[in-house]
């Protein structure tokens, strides 16, 4: 995809300097009105098991884990003053494993990453100068459940793209709109039918071009789904992770990947408060999280 066809409708919006993209919608107002939305005092994780155990696309490393102490240690004779014993654990994994939010430092197209900022700005020494993990700032605000199993009678079949039509279809049935500051998350089913298969990470249903242009016409400021890159896999023009580069690159809109969405499907709320924390990974390009839908 060229530089050329990617809307970039928020570079300079909130700035020459601005790191933070979308999320910059997500204000005082936003939260307070998010808050309202509670009415059970219900709590629901959004997040998939991650660890050595949980599987990885082909192309990055499976987790790790190195015990640096444990019941085998005392076993050996070490040492345990006044009888306390400890286990602690190393766990080595890429950012972008499990349930993280991608950084916009993430992608980009040309020598330019988000609103400008140059690419030279991100190497393999540093990491990301600009735009990376600790740029994202926490997020308290509507979160909206796109119920395409429900709106399409089950989980949507490999390579299914979500397009307008589909959003708009899934988002009526719900009556609900995505309104600016909102994210917005994809009920697809494929986690719920492929999750821990080597078929999740490949053939994917998930978000179109045209489907992300719809969302970022909304101004949302985060887009999440139940699979591993959010959008379709392939792309059926052929192109090479367009929805990224339009949300991520030419509008500042992290994406939250391999989400957990069936318990918050189960409950049949549509809107709820959604809480999402990253962890600060200086000069990361993404960050594991722990998504939540208060109910």
């Amino acid at each position: 995809m060229a530089m050329k066809d990617v809307a970039r409708r928020n570079w300079g919006r909130w700035g020459a300097d601005d790191e933070q993209g979308a999320l910059n919608l997500v204000d005082a107002k936003k939260v307070l009105e998010a808050v309202d939305l509670v009415r059970q005092g219900r709590i629901v994780s959004l997040a998939q098991p991650v660890g050595p155990k949980a599987g990885a696309p082909p192309h990055r490393n499976r987790g790790s884990r190195f015990m640096d102490r444990d019941a085998g240690d005392y076993a050996l004779g070490a040492r345990s003053p006044g009888g306390f014993r400890f286990a602690e654990d190393t766990v080595q994994m890429s950012t972008h494993s499990g349930t993280h939010v991608d950084a916009l430092a993430h992608v980009w197209t040309g020598d330019k990453l988000y609103n400008g900022h140059p690419s030279t700005q991100l190497r393999s020494t540093t990491g990301a100068q600009k735009l990376g993990a600790d740029k994202l700032r926490p997020v308290l605000t509507r979160g909206i459940l796109v119920d395409l199993v429900d709106a399409f009678g089950g989980p949507l079949e490999p390579s299914t793209p979500i397009g307008s039509a589909e959003l708009i279809e899934a988002c009526s049935r719900s009556n609900v709109t995505p309104l600016p500051g909102d994210a917005v998350l994809l009920h697809t089913g494929w986690w719920q039918s492929q999750g821990g298969n080597a078929s999740y990470f490949d053939l994917e249903p998930g978000l179109s071009d045209d489907g992300a242009r719809w969302l970022a016409d909304h101004d949302v400021a985060l887009v999440g789904a139940d699979n591993y890159a959010v959008e379709v896999q392939p792309d059926p023009d052929g192109k090479n992770f367009p929805v990224h580069l339009r949300l991520l690159h030419g509008e500042g809109i992290p994406l939250i990947e391999n989400l957990d969405l069936h318990e918050l499907a189960m409950a049949g709320a549509p809107t709820f408060l959604f809480v999402l924390s990253p962890i600060p990974l200086q000069g990361s390009t993404g960050s594991p999280v722990t998504p939540l839908a208060v109910l």
